[in-house]
C-alpha cells in the first residue's frame, strides 16, 4: 500500500468521505460542555487527570504490545521506517551540521535512538515515530544565525540547552493542565495544509542537497552530475516499485513485497550504482561521518548549560515558547495521523502522557547537545500503513459497478482488517540507529551518496504531495467528468467553494513556506498554529453551507482515538 493512498484516505479527500457521524460542526465545537469546577480544590484535583487516564487505559495492553509483535508485518515495517526516518533526518541536518559545526551525524542518530527507546518502551502511542525533522533543523539554524551574530554571543549549545529546558517545562505544564484536549479543534483543514508544507519542504531539501554540491565543486566536474543522475535513479526506481505494487501484475504477495521493500531496494541499488564503472571515478559526494560514538568537534556529550550567562537564560525563553508551539502541533498531529480513522485500531491512545514524555526527550536533547526529536510526518502514518493486515474479500456492489464502468471487474479486493499494534518495530529501528554509530556501520553510512538522499527526498515529498487532500481536490477539476464516479462527494460541492476552500489552505501554506525562507523563520510555528483558529472562527463565516464544509473537511482520527482528548468537533 502506497503512502499516497494512505494520505488520501487520511486527508478526508473526495475518494473516501468521513462517516456522517464523525464529521465536524461547521462553527461550533462539541455540544458537550467542559467540566466546571466549583472550587479551586476541584480544579487542583483535575491536574494531571489526562496523564492518569492515558496510563490507566493503556497499561492493560502493555504486555500484549510486546507479544503482538510476533508477526511478519513487523519486519518490513522496521526496514521501511528505518530508511524513511534516519536518512532524511541526517540529510535534513546537513545544512545545520555545515553551518554551525556543533552537530554531526552522531548527534542525529543518538537523537533518533533516544526518541525510539523512550516512546516505544514508555509511550502510550508506540506507533508514532519520532526523530529529527526539517522544522527543528530550521529552528536550530535560525537560533545560530540570530545569536552568533551578536558581539557578546553566547555558547551556542548552552543557549540551545536553555531553549530546550524552557520548552520542556512548557510541555510538562501542558500535559498536567490537560491542554492536549485542544486537539479536538484540529481538523483535516490544518493537517492537509501542514502536510502540504512538509511535502514541499522535502522537495526543496532534495534540490538543496544537489545545489550545495554544485556550489562546492569546480565547474564542469563530474561529481555533481553523477549525484543528479543518482537522485533521478532513486526517484524513478522507487516510483516504479510503488506503481507496480498497486497494479494487477504479479501475485499479490509479490506486490506486497514491492510495497514493503521497494524503497529500501531502490536506495541500496542507487547507492551501489555510484561505485560502478565511470560513476566511481566521478567520486560523488557522500555523507560526512565522524568517529564511533563521537560528538561533533570532539566535545563532551554533557552540555553544561547552567554555566550560561544569566541574561541569555531569559532571552532563551521566547525561543522555548516557539519550540513548544511547534512541537504541540507537529508531534500531536503526527500522532493523530498515525492513528487516523482509516486504520482499524483497537488499542487506546494517550496524547497527554506522550506529550509529557516529549518534554523529557526535549530536556535530554538539550542536556547532551543533540537536535530535539518529535513526531515525524509523513513517517508516522507510513509506519502504521506498513503494519496493516489486509484481507481478501469480494467487492461491494457499488465498487463492482464502478469498476465495470471503467471496463473491468476484479474477483476480489483487499481491505485492511487490523493493525499490528506493538512496540518492537519502533524500538528496533531505533536500535539500528545505535548500531550505525559503530565504526564498521559508520563506514557503510559514509558510502551513501548525497545524490541518493536527494532522490529519497523527492520520492517522499512527491508521494506525500500526491496523496494530500489539497492535491486531490485540485485534481478533481482535471478529471473527465464522465469518468468521475457518480457518488463522488465533491460533486455535491459548488466548484467555486472548492476553489475558495483550497485557496485558503494554499494561502496558509504560502505564508508558512515563505516565512521559513527568511530570517523570521523562527516564527513559522506560530503561523502553523494559527491555522486552527482560522478554520474554527473564520472559514465558517465564509459562503459555505454546512453540508459543503462537512464534505471538504473532517476529523483527522476516529472518535475512538479522539475520545482521549474530549472528542472531536461534531
Amino acid at each position: 500500500m502506497s503512502l499516497s493512498s494512505e494520505l488520501s484516505r487520511r486527508s478526508g479527500s473526495p475518494l473516501e468521505p468521513p462517516p456522517e457521524d464523525s464529521r465536524p460542526s461547521t462553527i461550533h465545537p462539541r455540544r458537550q460542555q467542559p467540566r466546571k469546577y466549583g472550587t479551586p480544590l476541584d480544579w487542583i484535583r483535575n491536574l494531571g487527570s489526562g496523564i492518569v487516564s492515558d496510563i490507566q487505559s493503556r497499561a492493560p495492553f502493555y504486555l500484549s504490545d510486546w507479544t503482538d509483535a510476533w508477526n511478519y508485518r513487523v519486519v518490513p515495517a522496521t526496514a521501511l521506517i528505518f530508511f524513511a526516518n534516519v536518512l532524511p533526518g541526517i540529510a535534513f541536518s546537513l545544512d545545520l551540521i555545515e553551518t554551525t559545526n556543533q552537530y554531526g551525524v552522531s548527534e542525529v542518530l543518538i537523537s533518533s535512538f533516544m526518541a525510539a527507546f523512550i516512546f516505544s518502551c514508555f509511550g502510550a502511542q508506540p506507533l508514532t515515530i519520532a526523530g529529527v525533522t526539517g522544522p527543528i533543523t530550521v529552528f536550530n539554524k535560525t537560533i545560530f544565525t540570530i545569536t552568533q551574530s551578536h558581539p557578546d554571543k553566547p555558547n551556542y549549545l548552552q543557549f540551545v540547552g536553555w531553549v530546550y529546558l524552557w520548552a520542556a517545562v512548557l510541555h510538562w505544564i501542558t500535559a498536567i493542565l490537560n491542554f492536549c484536549n485542544l486537539l479536538r479543534f484540529v481538523t483535516v483543514f490544518a493537517c492537509d495544509t501542514f502536510g502540504f508544507y512538509v511535502a514541499w519542504v522535502y522537495l526543496q531539501y532534495g534540490v538543496q542537497v544537489l545545489t550545495r554540491q554544485l556550489d562546492a565543486n569546480a565547474q564542469n566536474t563530474p561529481g555533481p552530475l553523477v549525484s543528479i543522475i543518482l537522485a533521478l535513479l532513486m526517484l524513478i526506481t522507487s516510483v516504479l516499485f510503488q506503481y507496480l505494487s498497486g497494479q494487477s501484475f504479479f501475485h499479490r504477495h509479490t506486490r506486497r513485497f514491492l510495497a514493503d521493500y521497494g524503497m529500501p531496494i531502490s536506495l541500496i541499488a542507487s547507492s551501489g550504482m555510484a561505485y560502478w564503472g565511470r560513476f566511481n571515478v566521478a567520486n560523488a559526494s557522500t555523507l560526512p561521518v565522524a568517529g564511533a560514538f563521537q560528538a561533533a568537534g570532539g566535545r563532551d556529550w554533557l552540555v553544561k548549560f547552567w554555566e550560561l550567562d544569566g541574561k541569555w537564560v531569559g532571552i532563551a525563553f521566547p525561543f522555548g515558547l516557539v519550540l513548544w508551539i511547534l512541537f504541540f502541533f507537529d508531534h500531536n498531529v503526527s500522532s493523530l495521523m498515525a492513528q487516523g480513522s482509516e486504520f482499524p485500531l483497537k488499542k487506546p491512545p494517550g496524547f497527554h502522557w506522550d506529550f509529557f514524555l516529549l518534554g523529557i526527550t526535549t530536556f535530554i536533547a538539550g542536556l547532551i547537545g543533540v537536535p530535539a526529536p518529535n513526531g515525524l510526518i509523513p513517517q508516522a502514518p507510513i509506519h502504521t500503513t506498513s503494519l496493516l493486515i489486509m484481507k481478501r474479500s469480494k467487492p461491494q456492489k457499488d465498487e463492482e459497478e464502478r469498476e465495470k464502468a471503467l471496463g473491468f471487474t476484479p474477483d476480489f479486493t483487499e481491505r485492511p482488517v487490523a493493525v499490528v499494534e506493538q512496540r518492537v518495530s519502533n524500538l528496533a529501528q531505533g536500535a539500528l540507529c545505535l548500531v550505525l554509530l559503530t565504526g564498521p556501520f559508520l563506514h557503510v553510512l559514509n558510502l551513501i551518496p548525497r545524490g541518493v538522499l536527494a532522490g529519497l527526498f523527492w520520492f517522499m515529498g512527491a508521494d506525500a504531495l500526491r496523496g494530500n487532500g489539497i492535491t486531490q481536490k485540485l485534481l478533481y477539476f482535471l478529471r473527465d467528468k464522465h469518468l468521475t464516479p457518480i457518488d463522488e462527494p465533491l460533486r455535491q460541492v459548488r466548484k467555486s467553494r472548492i476553489l475558495l476552500f483550497v485557496g485558503i489552505q494554499l494561502a496558509g501554506f504560502g505564508a508558512t513556506f515563505a516565512i521559513t525562507q527568511t530570517i523570521a523563520a523562527i516564527g513559522f510555528p506560530v503561523v502553523i498554529m494559527l491555522l486552527i483558529p482560522l478554520r474554527l472562527l473564520v472559514v465558517p463565516r465564509l459562503p459555505f453551507t454546512a453540508e459543503e464544509l462537512a464534505i471538504l473537511d473532517g476529523p483527522v482520527a476516529s472518535p475512538f482515538t479522539m475520545d482521549s482528548v474530549g472528542g472531536s468537533l461534531t
